[in-house]
């Protein structure tokens, strides 16, 4: 996981989730923070062993990491956040040791992260954990979130 803790610590990535945290300071629904990301890869992970389908660990947590990176240019200019997300995302893949056909794996998991889909490979679970990740059921804002109630986690479940 060295390369993933690389991610982490790049100055643009830091320099992204501090321009994130910012706009949703206030933010009444769900926030995009550290642990949302890192609750994206730990169920992505899991969904993958239990349904029997390869997955690289590292390539799962350096798009769990870095899939909602660009949801800071979505406030600034409107780019939709997957968009902006591999754009951003392409670079620093490469410059903390990912091959090209790593950093293309990733990248997909990012540009497809809001694309629903029920597929048993990579894409679809990593789709399924975005979704399975949020606490509906905890959340003091759940009767005013725009979320249908058929996607609401409105109780524990994986």
């Amino acid at each position: 996981m060295e390369r993933v803790n690389r991610i982490w610590n790049h100055p643009a990535y830091q320099e992204a989730l501090g321009k994130l945290t910012a706009y949703e300071a206030e933010r009444e629904f769900c926030r995009h923070t550290p642990e949302h990301f890192l609750a994206v890869a730990r169920l992505t992970y899991l969904l993958a062993l239990e349904q029997g389908v390869e997955a690289d660990k590292e390539i799962i947590y350096a798009a769990g990491l870095l899939h909602d990176m660009g949801r800071y240019l979505q406030y600034e200019n409107g780019t939709p956040h997957d968009e902006a997300g591999v754009m951003l995302a392409g670079p620093i893949l490469q410059e903390c040791g990912f091959s090209e056909g790593e950093s293309a794996e990733v990248l997909k998991l990012i540009g497809s992260h809001r694309t629903q889909s029920d597929a048993r490979d990579l894409p679809g679970l990593f789709y399924r954990a975005d979704k399975l990740s949020r606490s509906c059921f905890l959340c003091p804002a759940q009767e005013d979130c725009n979320w249908p109630e058929e996607k609401k986690n409105l109780e524990i479940r994986l």
